[in-house]
């Protein structure tokens, strides 16, 4: 029995929606994932709070209207194929994948990865596939994407892997260092790339293998 519906109802109305996010889809994503369960069992009644949440290795949960927000500006449609760099937890993963046909995910850590896929799969949750690797790299095999989203801070702006969109596509992806990331969404054009700044933002940062490794704040 799931004991959080009407938690995850409130969550949408108060955080979500109250704050302007207003794609139906991604609202109803919200209200049926549980969150609590891809966090550690004695953060359970904090889950549908308005922060992030920790979990093993130091990385965190994102705050659920950052999960939201990153969501909608992406603008995905039911036939999206979706790559998404750090897995962290798993739970934008299970928010993309019910608003896109299919999504792939990369995570450095081992361990939160394998917890992310159990976690997928308790949820009956099919469409996505799962890579440990560093992400900066994207996922050549299965490119191009038509989004990307990207859940830690990179210094810059990551060209290399909107080198994985198709013509059309777009990424989000904070972009800075601490203290003055904004969120920034990039669309490809061609051979060019518009980028629109959203929001400021507080993620860790994105670092390549054998350098440490953070996920979303």
């Amino acid at each position: 029995m799931d004991n959080y519906v009407q938690a995850r109802k409130r969550m949408v109305e108060e955080q979500i929606a109250a704050r302007g996010v207003r794609d139906p889809r991604v609202l109803a994503a919200m209200a049926a994932i549980p969150r609590h369960i891809f966090v550690p069992e004695g953060q359970w009644h904090h889950a549908y709070e308005d922060h992030p949440l920790p979990l093993a290795d130091g990385q965190t949960v994102s705050q659920p209207f950052i999960v939201a927000a990153m969501t909608e500006a992406l603008e995905l449609t039911p036939e999206c194929k979706v790559l998404e760099i750090g897995t962290g937890s798993g739970y934008q993963a299970a928010v993309l994948a019910s608003v896109a046909r299919m999504v792939y995910t990369v995570e450095i850590i081992k361990d939160l990865s394998v917890r992310a896929s159990l976690i997928l799969r308790r949820l009956d949750i099919r469409n996505v596939r799962f890579r440990v690797g560093d992400g900066h790299g994207g996922w050549p095999e299965f490119a191009p994407y038509d989004r990307i989203i990207v859940t830690a801070a990179a210094e810059t702006m990551p060209y290399p892997l909107a080198e994985q969109l198709v013509d059309g596509g777009k990424m989000i992806v904070p972009v800075g260092p601490p203290g003055s990331q904004v969120l920034t969404l990039l669309a490809k054009h061609g051979k060019k790339t518009v980028q629109r700044h959203l929001m400021g933002v507080a993620f860790v940062p994105f670092v390549r293998n054998g350098e440490g490794r953070g996920t979303r704040d």
